[in-house]
C-alpha cells in the first residue's frame, strides 16, 4: 500500500466537511482546549488555535504516546472536526459493543474532518491521512500558522470545532486483539485501533493566551495517565512493511 492508496480513501468515509460559499469569517480570537483521552489512552495533549482575519496559528503540543513503531517515529494524524454536536464521544458511542469507539461511531458528536492539523504543507481534509505529514514520536508539538478556510470558520464561529488526535495504544485499549486489528472504517488496509480517536477536546474561544484547564472542555472524561501509551501505526511506509504481516507495537518509556 502507498500514500497514492491512502489518500484514495473517500472522504465520505471520513466524514469530511464540504461547504460552498464565501467564507464566513469568524470573529478574531484563541480557541483552546485539554484534551482528554478516549479508548484506554494513557496520553495527554493540550491546543491553541489564535485566529486573526483567515490566518490561524496552531500549536498543538502531545506527549505520553507511543514512541516508536517496528523501531521507527510512529506517526500520528490529528483533525479539526466540525458540523455536528461539537463534543467528544463516550463509550455509549460504541455502538457495536467492541471495545473501540470508532471514527464512524463518533460521528455524531464530532461530526466531519474540516481541516487537517499537518505538520507542514496543505490542511485540507484530502491530506487526512498523509501520514508524512503527521506528528512523529510520542511526543511532539505541531505549530504552524495556515489559512483557516469556510467549513473551519463556521465551525469554530458556532462551536462544534473537535481536535483529534488518532491511534490506539493495544495494551491499553479496552477492546480484544481481534477487535483492535480488525479492518478500520476509514481503510481496510489499516487496523480499527490504528485510527480510532485517541485525544480529543473542543476548541472554546478563551481571552488570547487563556487555556482551558481540566476536562471541562473535552466532552470527555480523563483517564489516568500514570504510564506513556504505545499505539497502532498509521503510516505509508510502516504500514507496507507491516502489511500481511502481524502489527505489533514495541512500547518504550523513554520520553522524546
Amino acid at each position: 500500500m502507498n500514500k497514492k492508496s491512502l489518500l484514495a480513501v473517500p472522504m465520505i468515509a471520513l466524514g469530511a466537511v464540504a461547504l460552498s460559499g464565501a467564507p464566513a469569517m469568524a470573529a478574531d480570537g484563541t480557541y483552546s482546549s485539554t484534551l482528554g483521552q478516549l479508548n484506554g489512552t494513557t496520553g495527554t495533549g493540550t491546543v491553541t488555535l489564535d485566529v486573526v482575519g483567515d490566518q490561524g496559528t496552531i500549536n498543538l503540543q502531545v506527549s505520553g504516546l507511543a514512541q516508536t513503531f517496528m523501531d521507527a517515529p510512529y506517526p500520528h494524524v490529528q483533525h479539526i472536526h466540525g458540523g455536528s454536536a461539537g463534543v467528544c464521544p463516550t463509550p455509549a458511542n460504541d455502538t457495536n459493543a467492541d471495545g473501540i469507539i470508532s471514527v464512524t461511531e463518533s460521528a455524531p458528536a464530532y461530526g466531519g474532518i474540516v481541516a487537517t492539523i499537518t505538520t507542514s504543507g496543505p490542511t485540507t481534509p484530502a491530506e487526512a491521512l498523509n501520514l508524512q505529514l503527521g506528528g512523529q514520536g510520542g511526543t511532539y508539538t505541531i505549530q504552524r500558522t495556515f489559512t483557516v478556510d469556510a467549513p473551519t470558520m463556521a465551525a469554530l464561529d458556532n462551536g462544534t470545532a473537535v481536535v483529534n488526535v488518532h491511534g490506539l495504544d493495544p495494551a491499553t485499549t479496552p477492546a480484544t486483539a481481534e477487535a483492535f486489528n480488525a479492518p478500520s472504517d476509514l481503510t481496510p488496509d489499516l487496523p480499527l485501533g490504528a485510527t480510532s480517536p485517541a485525544l480529543c477536546g473542543t476548541l472554546v474561544k478563551t481571552q488570547m493566551g487563556a487555556m482551558p484547564s481540566g476536562g471541562a472542555d473535552t466532552g470527555v472524561a480523563t483517564e489516568s495517565s500514570s504510564n506513556p501509551a504505545g499505539l497502532i501505526a498509521l503510516g505509508g511506509g510502516l504500514v507496507l512493511a507491516a502489511a500481511g504481516g502481524t502489527y505489533a507495537v514495541r512500547r518504550s518509556t523513554a520520553k522524546a
